[in-house]
């Protein structure tokens, strides 16, 4: 089993002045660094090049610690998978069972035996049996993809899905879990501003799959804001996948803005995601195909990223 490498951020409050007047500063600003002995200098420049700033005249920091903590996508910190083809796979979805509750108040799955092994003996040549099973479920059943169909009674069914825009999609993974609160449930726009998102899988790490299957996971749950969709959809994104109940907020009525839009602009959909912590915030790619079945909106999948393993 391949070991990830340890990640480090700086942590540090910041002036910056610029060269044709004026300034910012910032207080408790993290930055993802490439490696763990870098210097103040060196920091100062990933920070500007990580603003996208010019003219810069000085930076100073001020409380600089270096600490190993995963990386949350800050820009400038390239991704170097070298030469080494081999990979790692994190299974992103949760495993389907009779009985199992995705979200309350929709039909658990029930399995049930079509030909039993023992039947089958009478069957087939001596030695020879098999199992063959029937299952019974909703489509919204564990870790499962919404296609406009969903939405949209004219929208593109699974059947119609392209491959391409749901297989080895590059994964950028916003790893949320301490910037929302119960106060403050909704990921907004400007926590996803910070990067070039076109023809990517942007994932939501909000730690919530940690109550699934549990009372506890169908309240209070983190989502996507309105605004945040419609940026999303502006910045060319192929899927929007989250580890918590809903992509929209279930206990705001009846509406379902993130669904409308994403769904409506053609981008995929996929709740109920889990192990997003390991997924690194660049540099894995994403997977989420679900079988071809026309005249269907939603069904599971078997979500995966494939990381470099020099990561």
């Amino acid at each position: 089993m391949t070991t990830a490498a340890a990640e480090y951020r700086a942590h540090f409050d910041f002036s910056i002045s610029f060269a044709n007047g004026g300034g910012i500063s910032g207080e408790g600003f993290r930055l993802d660094l490439p490696h763990a002995d870098m210097t103040d200098a060196e920091v100062s420049r990933l920070l500007v090049r990580h603003l996208g700033l010019a003219l810069v005249s000085e930076v100073v920091l001020r409380d600089l610690r270096i600490v190993e903590e995963p990386h949350r996508g800050s820009r400038g910190v390239e991704t170097d998978a070298g030469t080494d083809v081999a990979e790692r796979i994190i299974d992103c979805s949760h495993p389907i069972e009779a009985g199992l509750v995705t979200y309350p108040g929709l039909p658990a799955p029930t399995i049930h035996a079509h030909l039993t092994r023992e039947d089958s003996r009478s069957k087939y040549a001596p030695g020879t049996e098999f199992a063959m099973d029937i299952i019974t479920m909703i489509g919204n059943t564990g870790t499962y993809l919404d296609s406009p169909y969903h939405r949209y009674a004219e929208g593109g069914d699974l059947a119609s899905l392209d491959l391409s825009s749901l297989v080895g999609l590059p994964a950028e993974v916003f790893h949320l879990r301490d910037s929302w609160s119960a106060e403050q449930r909704g990921i907004r726009a400007a926590t996803l501003a910070d990067r070039e998102l076109r023809g990517a899988a942007v994932l939501l790490d909000t730690g919530w799959s940690r109550h699934f299957g549990t009372p506890e996971y169908a309240h209070g749950a983190p989502f996507l804001t309105e605004e945040g969709a419609r940026f999303l959809v502006d910045a060319g994104v192929r899927l929007v996948g989250i580890d918590s109940l809903n992509i929209d907020d279930t206990e705001s009525g009846g509406t379902r803005p993130a669904h409308s839009i994403l769904l409506a602009a053609g981008v995929h959909v996929v709740e109920h995601l889990t192990s997003l912590d390991d997924v690194p915030a660049r540099g894995a790619r994403f997977t989420a195909a679900p079988p071809a079945i026309r005249g269907f909106g939603t069904f599971p999948v078997r979500a995966f990223a494939t990381v470099p393993a020099s990561h």
